[in-house]
């Protein structure tokens, strides 16, 4: 069975929307490409070591319109590398509309999107879901995830999509490596999805803290 890495770019306040762009989700959101003046060469090389390994993206309709419009006409310039890994595995796209699907590999998921899931993990190694804050919730609530990458970056917008906004339930995350930060003070963390259910305790306990 394959892994199912989720990557978002998240403000100190979680906002995770539109990031890259003001076309990207402008509906009542007046900050698109608020990560563009934060952006430096550490970040960029954690975001391209991220892709390492990757052969399947999982997108939702809005970012896979995006990426289908960029990507297919990047190979040969700055980008080239995450281009060519783009435009060559299978992209799958959850929507429940009729999306335009000429990006080669793409194919549109059924109904049954949980089971689709699992079944796209059995068929890959390592798949890869950016952005898509929709998409995101069902895999949150459903647990269908391996591992969450963010990058937290130091503002707060106090408006826009969040990156936890109800799909949500009670989870642990294991923290898979030591958090880094970039020259801008964008922290990147990278979490594995643990077992159980988050536990109680008392702070005034004796023994709190105690293993």
């Amino acid at each position: 069975m394959g892994h199912i890495h989720i990557e978002l770019f998240a403000t100190l306040d979680l906002v995770g929307q539109a990031p890259g762009g003001p076309e990207e989700d402008p509906e009542g959101f007046p900050f698109g490409g608020w990560q563009a003046p934060l952006l430096d060469e550490v970040a960029g090389a954690q975001v391209y070591d991220a892709y390492e390994g990757t052969d399947a993206l999982l997108l939702g309709r809005r970012t896979y319109d995006i990426f289908a419009a960029y990507w297919p006409h990047q190979e040969g310039g700055q980008d080239n590398a995450i281009a060519t890994l783009f435009n060559s595995v299978p992209k799958y796209v959850a929507s429940r509309g009729e999306p335009d699907l000429s990006w080669a590999g793409s194919t549109q998921l059924g109904p049954d999107l949980a089971g689709a899931v699992r079944e796209i993990r059995d068929r890959h190694e390592h798949v890869k879901v950016v952005g898509s804050l929709n998409l995101v919730q069902t895999l949150l609530r459903e647990k269908l995830f391996d591992r969450l990458d963010l990058w937290v970056h130091p503002i707060v917008l106090g408006v826009g999509k969040k990156v936890f906004d109800g799909g949500e339930v009670p989870t642990n995350l294991t923290l898979l490596d030591p958090p880094v930060a970039s020259p801008t003070g964008t922290v990147y963390l990278r979490y594995g999805l643990a077992e159980g259910a988050p536990g109680t305790g008392d702070m005034s306990a004796p023994d709190r803290g105690r293993s």
